[in-house]
């Protein structure tokens, strides 16, 4: 069966890029806001963030009410994570630093959301190092996977306060990423991609298969 909605039929290799930065605040901010209201991101919680032209790395700043988040709430910080430019007192969220790492070690990547869903976070839980999807059509949501029958592997983590010990976690892991996301345990979920598109694709087929495996553990009790 083909990729269905998945697929892309327009041109979207270059759709950050070509993007007004204004807009794409813009865009990032609705996303942000419907993730809230689907429950993926109560409160002042999680963290996003996204690269413009320059490569500069722009996060939502911290201690923002996620239903209210809006196109002037993103600052901008260096690759160490600390804020810059106009932003340079503001402090950004300790996890930031997660996102400076991806960016480096995936130099492609233009857009990283981060969830807080109730389904991965509860699947991980009891969890090893990877949390399994196979026999799923949606699957084929993950760039690279072309058939329900793949195997899908997604890198569990253990949760950190010391995000420059998670980060060295990160990098000893690198080659474990190839659906673009991973899963922090109880805590949540970080999915990334060359654009927006791409990165709200892989973070919700990570919520889906993540709700299937759960009523199919449910039902099978």
């Amino acid at each position: 069966m083909d990729a269905f909605f998945y697929e892309k039929k327009d041109d979207r290799s270059n759709y950050i890029c070509n993007m007004d930065l204004n807009e794409l605040k813009r865009k990032m901010a609705e996303t942000i806001r419907s993730y809230n209201l689907k429950g993926w991101s109560p409160a002042t919680s999680t963290n996003y963030s996204f690269r413009d032209l320059e490569k500069n790395i722009w996060v939502s700043r911290s201690g923002v009410d996620k239903s209210e988040f809006s196109e002037n709430d993103f600052i901008t910080v260096n690759s160490d994570g600390i804020a810059s430019g106009e932003f340079s007192s503001v402090k950004p969220s300790a996890e930031t630093l997660i996102h400076c790492v991806i960016y480096s070690l995936f130099p492609d990547t233009g857009v990283i959301l981060h969830s807080h869903s109730v389904h991965p976070v509860v699947l991980s839980m009891n969890a090893g190092l990877a949390i399994e999807f196979q026999g799923y059509e949606v699957q084929k949501g993950f760039a690279g996977c072309v058939s329900h029958e793949a195997l899908i592997s997604i890198p569990v983590f253990d949760n950190s306060q010391d995000m420059n010990e998670f980060a060295e976690w990160i990098k000893q892991r690198n080659d474990e990423f190839g659906n673009h996301c991973f899963v922090i345990r109880g805590h949540g979920t970080y999915a990334w991609g060359k654009d927006l598109f791409e990165a709200k694709r892989h973070l919700e087929t990570l919520e889906y298969l993540s709700h299937c495996e759960l009523l199919n553990k449910f039902v099978k009790q």
